[in-house]
Parts: structure tokens; C-alpha cells; sequence
């Protein structure tokens, strides 16, 4: 494996609407794109909670980042 890989879990049950759980599915994989290469050589599975569907697309984004930031640190140490 020569680079990261990024798994997805959006269920049913956690948001409800297809179209709210595509936008969740979009934002992951635009953000983990921008990211890939900075992050480290692992899979990566990614659960979203209940309610996420109730953010904005800049709330999303920016906790990705954040946790894509929290990633790279925590496999550097």
C-alpha cells in the first residue's frame, strides 16, 4: 500500500435523506483528496454521527481538517 485509503460510513439510521448523506460522503472524500498525500500510509475509516447532517458544508469541512490535522500528528509521535 503507497497511500492512505479512506473508508466511508454514513447509515441510514444516523441521517435519514439520501441527499444528506451524499453531501456527508462528498465533503469526506473532496477534503481526504486534498489531503492524501500529507497523511500517513494507513486506511482510514471514517463514521459519521447522528446530526451531521444538520451542519453547514464550512462546519464539515473544518472539522475534517481539524481531524485530518489530529491524524497526521498522532502518527508522527
Amino acid at each position: 500500500m503507497d497511500t492512505p485509503r479512506l473508508g466511508i460510513i454514513v447509515a441510514k439510521k444516523n441521517v435519514k435523506l439520501a441527499v444528506q448523506r451524499n453531501r456527508i460522503k462528498r465533503l469526506l472524500r473532496e477534503t481526504f483528496r486534498n489531503e492524501r498525500f500529507q497523511l500517513p500510509k494507513i486506511d482510514i475509516i471514517v463514521l459519521a454521527k447522528k446530526g451531521v447532517h444538520q451542519a453547514e458544508n464550512s462546519e464539515v469541512i473544518a472539522e475534517l481538517d481539524y481531524l485530518w490535522r489530529k491524524l497526521k500528528r498522532k502518527v508522527q509521535t
